[in-house]
């Protein structure tokens, strides 16, 4: 991901918290630190923050293969899925874990419950 993009995520979480306080609790924080709604300061956060929401819209609509593409270090092309997802398959659609080794050793001999 770009350091544009990471920005206007940024900006579009600030925004999303800022709507929450709103919503919640009925306080506009962007207002509040710049000095009410009509200000020119507040008007430019509002507009930046809203810049960047239409910037993220970009993230919707990227493929996993261009996301991936857009990650500085490179990943090994099994990897990249699971990469972005966070799923692991290799049991699932690999080889199964030979655990025989593994296992504890259980005596099953008979026991004689008097003993």
């Amino acid at each position: 991901m770009s350091v544009f993009m990471r920005i206007a995520l940024t900006l579009v979480i600030i925004g999303a918290l800022n709507w929450g306080l709103i919503g919640f609790f009925n306080f506009d924080l962007v207002a509040s630190v710049f000095g009410g709604q009509d200000t020119i300061l507040a008007k430019i956060v509002y507009a930046i923050v809203g810049l960047s929401g239409l910037a993220a819209i970009g993230l919707l609509v990227k493929s996993n293969e261009e996301i991936i593409d857009d990650v500085d270090e490179k990943v090994e092309p099994h990897k990249q899925f699971d990469r972005i997802r966070n799923v692991n398959y290799n049991t699932e659609f690999g080889e199964e874990l030979d655990m025989k080794e593994k296992r504890k050793k259980v005596d099953r001999s008979p026991k004689d419950p008097k003993e």
